[in-house]
């Protein structure tokens, strides 16, 4: 099992770039200030969920998932 400390840290790494990178982008010291939201990205508008960073995470962890049961259960044979 500690084969699979290196990939995990790699993961968790991904996943945590991920969530740094859409906390920064979705902050915006300008909605603060005025008291309004800001305007919705038309890329957004068109593709709601592609750049949903809750998707690109479950998307990677069942990856890295998949990965792991497929070898064992592979190893088996």
């Amino acid at each position: 099992m500690s084969m699979w400390i290196i990939p995990f840290i790699g993961v968790v790494i991904i996943v945590s770039l991920i969530s740094i990178m859409s906390v920064r982008k979705s902050s915006k010291a300008s909605a603060l200030v005025t008291g309004k939201d800001p305007e919705i990205p038309e890329v957004i508008e068109d593709h709601p969920f592609t750049l949903n960073p809750i998707f690109w995470i479950i998307l990677i962890v069942t990856a890295f998932t998949g990965i792991v049961i497929v070898y064992y259960a592979t190893s088996y044979f």
